[in-house]
């Protein structure tokens, strides 16, 4: 029965992985065999990639901002809709944003953060007179990571969102019945003492998703700034990766990149693992 699971898995993600981390001590530009130097594509990534650092300060950034607001603000908005009368409508409006094509976000938000006195933030901000003249949000390297974060956050009510909203319903209503009995007073108190030691797997999925989605931040950045932005502004990892692997061909570098990649989304991974499993598992 886990046959065919386990045998896609190795194929798809073990074998995919292990090459990964052989090709990362190699030279390989798919012209020729790939060679093995050892540590040295590791080396020049810390040591003299500066582009690099730039992409790591900017993800760790991006993350750090993001991943948690993305996680705590899908779990209130599922808290919110889950009270609500027509809670599907509501919980569609919120999920319909991930589901839909980077493209056509793209054309919405390029024209909402438009660098002329027509785009609609600029055209809001000079009709107050709170600026004198246009921004260039998505030029200038001062503002255009912000406008990313901010895009990015707007698309992560995604499956977290729903999973959340899902493990809101599965939890007991004769719970919270006996939990008013015994002295619980608010839904403040009923979400902390209830419905949060209840939903630890969802809790756990959810922050998975949040640190997984907030490093692999590449689409929407290259299609809002391009590639590579002003001053490399809104350079991630992946767009380091991406430059390195399907523009200059340097699969042995780029594969170094994705290792360090991997092992910053698998080590807080593991966090996440160890602060919402429960005691006895």
């Amino acid at each position: 029965m886990l046959a065919p699971f386990i045998l896609l898995f190795f194929v798809f993600y073990i074998v995919p992985v292990a090459s990964s981390i052989v090709l990362s001590f190699t030279y390989y530009n798919m012209l020729q065999p790939p060679r093995w130097i050892g540590l040295a594509n590791y080396r020049l990534l810390f040591l003299e990639d500066d582009i690099f650092l730039i992409a790591l300060k900017n993800t760790l950034a991006f993350a750090v901002v993001t991943g948690p607001l993305s996680y705590f603000l899908s779990f209130f908005f599922a808290w919110i809709i889950n009270s609500l009368r027509f809670s599907n409508l509501f919980a569609l409006a919120f999920y319909a944003p991930s589901i839909t094509s980077t493209v056509a976000l793209t054309v919405v938000w390029t024209y909402i953060f438009s660098g002329d006195r027509y785009g609609l933030i600029n055209k809001f901000l000079i009709d107050f007179g709170l600026i004198d003249r246009p921004i260039l949000w998505l030029s200038n390297p001062d503002y255009m990571l912000y406008v990313v974060m901010f895009v990015s956050l707007w698309m992560s009510m995604g499956a977290g969102f729903l999973v959340f909203l899902a493990g809101l319903r599965n939890v007991p209503s004769d719970l919270y019945e006996a939990g008013a009995i015994d002295g619980i007073k608010n839904k403040f108190q009923q979400m902390w003492m209830i419905t949060l030691p209840l939903m630890k797997p969802q809790l756990l999925f959810g922050a998975v998703m949040s640190i997984v989605a907030s490093f692999a931040v590449f689409d929407i950045a290259v299609a809002l700034t391009g590639m590579p932005s002003a001053n490399y502004a809104a350079h991630t990892i992946v767009s380091h990766l991406y430059d390195y692997a399907f523009i200059r061909f340097e699969l042995g570098y780029a594969s170094a990149i994705s290792v360090v990649l991997f092992l910053l989304t698998f080590t807080l991974g593991r966090i996440s693992m160890r602060m919402f499993s429960s005691s006895d598992e």
